[in-house]
């Protein structure tokens, strides 16, 4: 199969797994300029799939870094009011949303000032707050995240290949994980699916009360409330149709109760805040805060990001990932969250995914507060497992479980 075929059943993928486009739905395509190619094939598919309207929203991580390094606070706060508007009409509209990840430039905000950074990631957060919550936290619009290769990423991925070598190896890596390089790519995910989904379904009969990560530099237990609910693969929207909200995914996870969170992690792959690669993270959490970290790099960005809000330092996912995932077994790191989190389990600080919850329809802001659904303007995972990390969970009828034993499933 030839690469532009490949990259056919790609945004095919995209639009008929991922979004799941449906007729008379309007979409929007969030990408960087440089992925304008494949923003064009998958705004085809989307109109073949009966869309209203299709909007590509194209981004240059030149600007971005203009906008910070160049603005003072007030400019740093100010988002035009058509950001609040597209955004508020997908919600109200149930559209589609996706963003391609995959930047042009990795490391164009490395230099840049970790504090202006953040400002106007928050500014732009409590712009987009409702959307995150509503839109994102309870799934009321078919939302994705898919990747596209670009050579300086390639780079950071095949050090010892050459710039065009690497674009192509990059690639290549992409289809192979998201199984479009096999003809029944679509039946092949569907299968997928039913697995994904199976585990999570046999993980929330457990009725997990903590889950134990143990293994070198960690010994971590992180609790759930009664209503937890273990999702995987796919999520179904209020129009009852069901899409992929991540293109790779391998993980079975939840929302935890923040407040249930002890113990010390070694983060096993290096994960990127605000721009800035954060290396050899590790952390130590008291009854349910992060009050202690440290990191070989990019300190100074994680403090700021931890910084944000009150929930910023707690809990608001945790994922299970065994080492039968095939970006695991590529041996490679992808510094690129999207693939990296579905390398390992992880954990995510700030915000947590109401969906995750028994009846999250019927419950009000008081009653997620009340069991522990941490709010916040951020959300980054962090991964904390390798072929040496033990997961064992207690149940709420007082059952010792063991989920996964150096890194492989057991359940």
């Amino acid at each position: 199969m030839d690469f532009e075929q490949k990259l056919k059943n790609y945004a095919e993928l995209i639009v008929r797994h991922g979004l799941n486009v449906q007729p008379e739905q309007i979409v929007t395509l969030s990408m960087e300029a440089v992925h304008r190619d494949l923003g064009v094939l998958i705004a085809e598919q989307c109109y073949s799939s009966g869309a209203r309207h299709v909007s590509l929203d194209l981004t240059d991580v030149r600007m971005s870094k203009l906008k910070v390094d160049k603005s003072d606070t007030v400019g740093l706060d100010f988002n035009p009011a058509a950001l609040a508007a597209t955004h508020d009409e997908i919600l109200n509209t149930h559209g589609a949303y996706l963003k391609i990840v995959g930047s042009e430039d990795p490391d164009v905000l490395t230099e840049s000032d970790p504090e202006k950074v953040n400002r106007s990631r928050i500014a732009r957060y409590n712009v987009l707050k409702e959307f995150y919550k509503e839109g994102i936290g309870k799934s009321k619009a078919h939302w994705s995240l898919a990747a596209a290769a670009t050579p300086a990423w390639g780079r950071k991925i095949f050090p010892d290949l050459s710039e065009t070598d690497a674009y192509k190896a990059l690639w290549e890596e992409i289809f192979r994980v998201c199984r479009v390089d096999q003809p029944d790519f679509l039946a092949l995910w569907k299968e997928h699916n039913h697995t994904l989904q199976s585990r999570a379904a046999a993980l929330t009969a457990k009725n997990i009360k903590n889950l134990h990560f143990k293994g070198p530099g960690t010994d971590l237990i992180v609790g759930l409330s009664d209503r937890a609910v273990f999702k995987g693969g796919g999520d179904v929207s209020p129009l009852g149709v069901e899409f992929e909200p991540n293109l790779p995914t391998e993980e079975c996870f939840s929302t935890p109760d923040w407040r249930k969170t002890e113990g010390t992690v070694r983060a096993t792959r290096p994960v990127m805040v605000n721009g800035v690669m954060v290396h050899d993270l590790e952390m130590q959490f008291t009854a349910g805060n992060l009050d202690h970290f440290s990191a070989s790099a990019g300190k100074a960005a994680f403090e700021q990001y931890i910084e944000s809000d009150e929930g910023a330092r707690r809990l608001g996912e945790v994922a299970l990932v065994g080492v039968d995932s095939p970006i695991f077994q590529s041996g490679l790191i992808y510094h690129e969250i999207l693939f990296d989190e579905n390398a390992a389990c992880h954990i995510a600080i700030g915000s947590a995914y109401k969906f995750c919850i028994a009846e999250h329809e019927t419950l009000s802001t008081e009653d997620f507060e009340a069991i522990g659904c941490n709010e916040s303007s951020v959300h980054t995972d962090i991964m904390i497992s390798s072929e040496h990390i033990s997961v064992t969970a207690e149940t709420y009828s007082g059952e010792q479980i063991s989920l996964l034993t150096n890194g492989a499933w057991v359940i």
